[in-house]
């Protein structure tokens, strides 16, 4: 009976999910983010079930290091988008606090537009150490969205150097913003997030600091003609906007879509999707063998021995790594 009831609540929360009730989506994404094991196999059959529903959104990853404007970027694109007619979902990934594990920076509050449109969906989830700041259920999160007939995704990453190559596997578009004054930011600018960049957004272009957004975009331009792009159909452009006043934001979301247009002309966005869809599975895998690690009490113990003996060099971390994988068999 137990099991009878678990089943028609996954079919009750598709349905609603399907009709773009809001609360639906609210619960179905606490679901995915449980690490309760039943609740985890109640959202592997949720996501199953949904898969038919998604995969027609376009996925946005917005990165770009604190202070740089994101969410307020975030704010102003998702108004004008939907301005445009469509529903915007927010994924909006926090640092995650190091006492409570929760979120500790609220984008909602930074996203003051946005947040009150019945249009848009905002959802502030903490990184939990997850690599690149990527909630590790971010993935199931963008489908169950498009599932509730949101056909804009953005995913918005922390941006404090950690690697950002989560965000683009999971994303059809990967957007870098950049402040003005490029010659200090430019030494230190990361070689690898320039090249995974499909495009570079200077924001702040306003007021007196129009003059020096233009001059920062001409040196990324100068910088990303050393790199080669990563498909010869499309060269990462470098843009110049205000999140503040708006301008801009109508020609940077132009981008996106001819980005999508060349994409789809050769083939590579279906090929990028089918290589992100193998990806994911492999970063499941290795989500579940870490939880198992973490659950199993009786392998805990012996891996808590295994890490005292490398720590003392009495054992190789090769030898030690072999060992707790044939624990796990």
């Amino acid at each position: 009976m137990i099991q009878k009831k678990a089943a028609l609540d996954i079919k009750t929360l598709a349905k609603g999910l399907r009709t773009g009730q809001r609360a639906a989506l609210a619960r179905a994404i606490t679901l995915i983010e449980s690490r309760r094991a039943d609740h985890q196999a109640s959202a592997r059959e949720l996501v199953q079930a949904l898969l038919p529903d998604t995969g027609k959104a376009v996925r946005v990853g917005i990165t770009g290091s604190p202070g740089v404007g994101k969410s307020t970027t975030i704010d102003a694109l998702g108004m004008y988008l939907i301005g445009q007619g469509h529903k915007v979902a927010v994924l909006a990934v926090d640092p995650s606090s190091a006492r409570t594990g929760g979120s500790i920076l609220g984008d909602k509050t930074r996203m003051a537009q946005l947040s009150a449109s019945d249009h848009a969906f905002i959802r502030p989830s903490p990184s939990s150490g997850t690599l690149g700041g990527v909630a590790a259920k971010t993935r199931e999160a963008m489908l169950l969205c498009e599932a509730a007939g949101f056909d804009v995704v953005l995913v918005e990453t922390v941006g404090i150097g950690q690697s950002e190559t989560a965000v683009y596997d999971m994303t059809d578009f990967f957007l870098a913003l950049m402040l003005p004054g490029a010659g200090d930011e430019l030494q230190g600018i990361k070689k690898g997030l320039v090249e995974l960049a499909d495009m570079i957004a200077i924001n702040k272009a306003d007021g007196d600091n129009v003059k020096r957004a233009n001059a920062a975009a001409a040196e990324y331009r100068s910088a990303l003609h050393i790199l080669t792009p990563r498909s010869e159909h499309w060269y990462p452009p470098v843009v110049t906007y205000s999140a503040l006043s708006g301008t801009g934001i109508a020609e940077l979301w132009q981008k996106v879509l001819d980005h999508r247009t060349a994409m789809n002309a050769c083939g590579e966005f279906a090929a990028r999707r089918r290589e992100q869809q193998v990806k994911w599975m492999w970063s499941m895998l290795e989500s579940r063998m870490m939880a198992r690690l973490r659950s199993d009490a009786a392998i805990r113990s012996k891996v808590k021995k295994t890490e005292a003996e490398v720590a003392g060099g009495r054992m190789t971390p090769a030898v030690a790594a072999e060992q707790i994988a044939e624990w796990l068999k």
